[in-house]
């Protein structure tokens, strides 16, 4: 480590523990974000300016890595209470039922929800892209690809691809039931959190049925997850208050990280990628609105979860703070807000699996002489990206999980996806946001459906905290 290096992680261990020291114990969780948030984003601009030259380009990236122990190690940590807390609150909010038949209608209504704006959110990437692409030159063929482009698309052609190469509807619908659950636990498995929802579903309905045939047993049964359950949530409340340093960190990595030379060349395709969101998220107040909803108070309500999902790019990780704010804040049951939570990271993302890959497509198009103004076309490309968000976007890497199966089934060359990757982790907060919002919107708009919302919850203007002492 050179001094440059070492005056950096110590610049960063300063800031993380003035972090630490200036908030106030009252605080709220979402106050002591936003701050980690600002101080990141400020210290990797102070990077950016001291470091900018090419030739000290490593010592950000070697400073990076120390930065990634606490940004890194933290989005591990959200990763490794994600499968423990997606069961127990599965296998708690259908054991609570008490009636197997409402199940139904809550799967079919959340999913249902959230493959309806993943369609909406098809047809608005595309026509976005066409608006941009007629009046500001947004095309695949002026984007220039670089030796890291180049790596990346070798990367993909390699591994990535070889595991779409022959994947099939049917398959992909196999590859949701659990022949191992343990294997689905350990997150060994492309489809992991679908395949843990699905056991802890039967598994529920098997302490139902066990109530009934035995009422002593069942109520053990009953117990026991209770007990399991605040056990877990224990554990995601102790690693949830580790995440005002999570975010300064993975603040820090983005800005000072990120080539602002190629932020400014490829500028109309952010700047196209975030009107394509935004108008999503309008959609989604629409959604909210045309069932009771202020979608004004709730995005308010849920901010601190939209925040969280931003700077950390992970939909999965922000499933423990999208159930305690449809629950705590909005007043959505548990059973309901579990549900869309755990569906909402694997099935039906918005920004990965429903805009990007749309968006993608339709530049591509016209490279090999495809008309993206063909109705038929569109048709297509919609249906495609609406049935390939099932079950591919929660992965690593889900946005490129999604056009690599999106492009090849199009017809489509993959050289684009790689084409981006400089300004892919910009892009991919705004996606991420976008995703939890959908999967939170589901929930909501289900619970409101089927009449549970508790509007009481709702209307108050003391919102619990998030993650309660």
């Amino acid at each position: 480590m050179n001094l440059f290096i070492a005056l950096n992680v110590l610049a960063f261990l300063v800031l993380l523990y003035l972090l630490a020291k200036t908030s106030k114990p009252h605080w709220s969780l979402s106050k002591k974000v936003v701050i980690g948030l600002f101080v990141g984003v400020a210290f990797g601009l102070v990077l950016q300016l001291v470091y900018h030259s090419p030739e000290n380009q490593s010592v950000i990236s070697e400073s990076v890595k120390w930065f990634n122990i606490v940004g890194n190690g933290y989005v591990r940590l959200l990763q490794m209470i994600v499968m423990p807390l997606v069961f127990i609150s599965i296998l708690s909010a259908v054991a609570k039922l008490h009636n197997a038949s409402s199940l139904g209608k809550i799967s079919f209504l959340t999913i249902g929800t959230l493959l309806f704006t993943t369609m909406i959110s098809a047809i608005v990437g595309i026509f976005v892209t066409l608006f941009f692409s007629k009046y500001f030159n947004l095309s695949a063929a002026g984007l220039l690809s670089g030796p890291q482009e180049m790596d990346r698309l070798n990367t993909i052609n390699t591994s990535l691809l070889d595991k779409v190469s022959d994947l099939s509807v049917p398959d992909m619908v196999l590859g949701f039931i659990p022949k191992n659950p343990f294997n689905a636990l350990a997150d060994l498995n492309t489809t992991a959190i679908i395949s843990v929802v699905i056991f802890a579903v039967f598994l529920g309905i098997a302490a139902i049925q066990l109530l009934k045939d035995d009422e002593t047993k069942g109520k053990r049964v009953l117990s026991a997850i209770d007990t399991l359950q605040s056990l877990v949530m224990k554990l995601v409340r102790l690693v949830m208050k580790l995440t005002p340093y999570g975010v300064m960190a993975l603040m820090t990595k983005v800005v000072a990280g990120s080539n602002l030379k190629d932020i400014l060349n490829l500028g109309t395709f952010i700047v196209a990628s975030y009107v394509g969101l935004a108008i999503i998220f309008g959609v989604h107040a629409l959604l909210l609105s045309s069932t009771g909803i202020n979608p004004v108070r709730f995005f308010k309500k849920v901010w601190p979860v939209l925040t969280f999902a931003f700077t950390s790019r992970s939909s999965a990780a922000s499933i423990p703070l999208n159930v305690e704010a449809q629950t705590l804040r909005i007043g959505v049951p548990e059973s309901i807000a579990s549900f869309s939570a755990s569906f909402g990271a694997t099935i039906g993302q918005n920004g990965c699996a429903g805009i990007y890959p749309a968006m993608l497509a339709v530049m591509v198009a016209p490279t090999i002489g495809i008309n993206p103004l063909d109705p038929m076309w569109i048709a297509t490309l919609v249906g495609i990206v609406t049935l390939s968000s099932i079950g591919v976007a929660g992965v690593g890497g889900g946005a490129t999980f999604a056009a690599l199966i999106v492009l090849p089934m199009m017809g489509l060359p993959i050289e684009l996806v790689a084409l981006l990757v400089s300004i892919e982790p910009l892009i991919d907060m705004g996606r991420t946001a976008l995703n939890v919002s959908g999967s939170m919107t589901a929930g909501v708009v289900t619970s409101q459906l089927l009449g549970q919302t508790n509007k009481e919850i709702f209307a108050a203007d003391d919102d619990k905290e998030l993650v309660p002492q």
